[in-house]
């Protein structure tokens, strides 16, 4: 069996996890053996697929062009995520891994539907129009027989995207391809953590439960590359995307805009807008139709928070977004304050509590906060063991996962992290 190198990102898993997972036994066991940071930025706006993109590509979401989970459509009743590889700028580490001969694979790796790169690919992808079904999007947008055979095998594991049976899926998937050996470098993206964290606030014990499944399965992975001795010389690298606050309040934009008349519904459908709140969970990009009301824009917004509790903590101008790395094309980008979030609705009211109707806890803020970072852990032969790296970005990580790959990218946003190779 050839060496693997196997990438595992655990959504939403934050440095204030870390200090958990840190005494599990097989994360505990992984993190001796590798250099580790429990001080990773994540990119802004702080969501899955502008970060796991940044991973993929070493770039911010500006040069990259995943700026969002989900892309600006106003009139469609929900908008499409980008879901799609070809919506990405520049190369990524699974083309450049395919590029050197390995064979690839992701399970469910955010923004990889249609990868030409991907030889075994279960993408990340939702059924968003009235004819279709999960079964047939999957279908379209990755590997076709693959996904007959472990759908077939795995599939009474699945309830819909409900957790843990997802990760469940995920991971019997994962080893099916280890005991066939039928890729070298694989991506894999679980998120049981992330739900739970979305469905129950950060704090609830269901949390740490989501946590120790977590290590439950990563250490059925490495014993199984110990068992079949490939463990030593096989790269394994385990990562998070974002960290993640609790919240008490959504703030529906839309729904301000409406009632000032910059937006027109007709048959509960947007008809057309001077001003538009495209949402990112923990912030907001602002999109105007007509540029002459940037100032008008401005003051609503800011009168708007003074009147809710300083619900809005900043309002950024286009220029300052571009500075942060995010969407050139909004005009406007709007932080929420902690306990607080933005949604796309634009249903009464303009500010409803969490409780009982909305997620209890989310991400999306800007990344900069010492409490909301993120972790990262590489295990490799030519890499120190139980080495801490003070801080880095989740740029930095596609960067130096490129450097192993010995395929040089210039024009990165992130740095080859050198001080960890022996």
């Amino acid at each position: 069996m050839k060496k693997k190198f196997i990438i595992l990102s655990f959504d939403a898993v934050s440095n204030k996890d870390f200090e958990y997972i840190k005494n599990l036994k097989n994360f505990k066991e992984l993190i001796k053996d590798s250099s580790y940071c429990k001080n990773v930025e994540s990119v802004y706006p702080s969501l899955t697929y502008p970060a796991h993109t940044s991973i993929s590509t070493g770039k911010l979401p500006i040069n990259h062009g995943i700026v969002n989970n989900i892309k600006v459509e106003p009139f469609r009743k929900k908008a499409d995520w980008f879901w799609r590889q070809d919506y990405i700028n520049g190369k990524t580490i699974y083309d450049s891994a395919k590029e050197k001969g390995f064979r690839t694979c992701s399970l469910f790796w955010p923004v990889t539907a249609k990868s030409k790169t991907i030889d075994l690919n279960l993408p990340e992808v939702l059924p968003n129009r009235f004819w279709q079904n999960q079964i047939i999007v999957s279908a379209l947008n990755g590997t076709l027989g693959f996904q007959l055979k472990i759908n077939n095998m795995f599939g009474h594991l699945r309830d819909g995207i409900n957790q843990p049976n997802l990760d469940n899926f995920t991971f019997e998937s994962l080893m099916y391809v280890l005991k066939n050996d039928l890729a070298d470098f694989i991506l894999v993206h679980f998120t049981d953590a992330d739900t739970k964290k979305h469905q129950l606030g950060t704090k609830n014990p269901e949390i740490n439960n989501a946590l120790n499944r977590h290590d439950e399965r990563l250490g059925k992975i490495v014993s199984y590359l110990k068992e079949n001795n490939i463990y030593d010389e096989s790269t394994i690298i385990t990562l998070g995307d974002h960290g993640c606050k609790d919240t008490n309040f959504v703030i529906k934009i839309n729904r301000l805009f409406l009632e000032k008349g910059y937006i027109k519904v007709k048959n509960e459908k947007i008809k057309s807008y001077d001003a538009y709140c495209n949402y990112c969970d923990g912030s907001a990009y602002i999109y105007l139709n007509n540029k002459n009301i940037k100032d008008e824009i401005y003051n609503l917004l800011k009168d708007f928070s003074l009147k809710n509790n300083n619900c809005i903590k900043n309002i950024y101008s286009k220029e300052e977004a571009v500075s942060f790395g995010a969407d050139p094309n909004s005009d406007f980008m709007i932080e929420a304050n902690d306990g607080y979030y933005f949604i796309n609705d634009y249903s009464p009211n303009i500010i409803e509590e969490t409780k009982g109707k909305y997620d209890l806890g989310t991400h999306g803020y800007f990344p900069k906060d010492n409490d909301y970072k993120t972790f990262f852990t590489i295990k490799r032969q030519n890499i120190k063991s139980n080495y801490e790296i003070s801080s880095m970005t989740l740029m930095d990580e596609g960067a130096t996962i490129f450097h192993i790959l010995n395929d040089q990218i210039y024009n990165l946003d992130g740095k080859v992290i050198t001080e960890i190779f022996k």
